[in-house]
């Protein structure tokens, strides 16, 4: 039994998973920054008339790109999948996937 001692590339080598659990490492790109106040807003403490102050948009954005990034492995996982075994049914699938696992070492 022959076993990495790290998972450097994440699970896969040349595009090949190693069997170990897959690791994906995303970024994100910056969000949209307002750079000058342009907006016309008013002051709730003063109800005064004010344009907007210069800030960052929505950080809750991050979590959800990262349940997105997982449907989008999950997708192409299943893509390939489906690819690889074919089939017009689960069990033609199952029966295809089966087939190739009894051919593995």
């Amino acid at each position: 039994d022959y076993r990495r001692l790290g998972a450097l590339a994440g699970g896969t080598e040349g595009g090949i998973t190693t069997g170990e659990l897959l690791v994906v490492r995303a970024a994100m790109k910056p969000l949209a920054t307002l750079n000058r106040p342009t907006l016309q807003t008013v002051d709730v403490v003063t109800k005064e008339a004010t344009v907007s102050f210069k800030e960052r948009t929505d950080v809750t954005a991050v979590p959800a790109c990262g349940v997105v990034a997982e449907t989008m492995v999950a997708l192409v996982l299943a893509a390939e999948a489906q690819r690889k075994f074919g089939g017009d049914s689960v069990g033609e699938f199952v029966r295809n996937a089966e087939a190739f696992k009894a051919t593995l070492p």
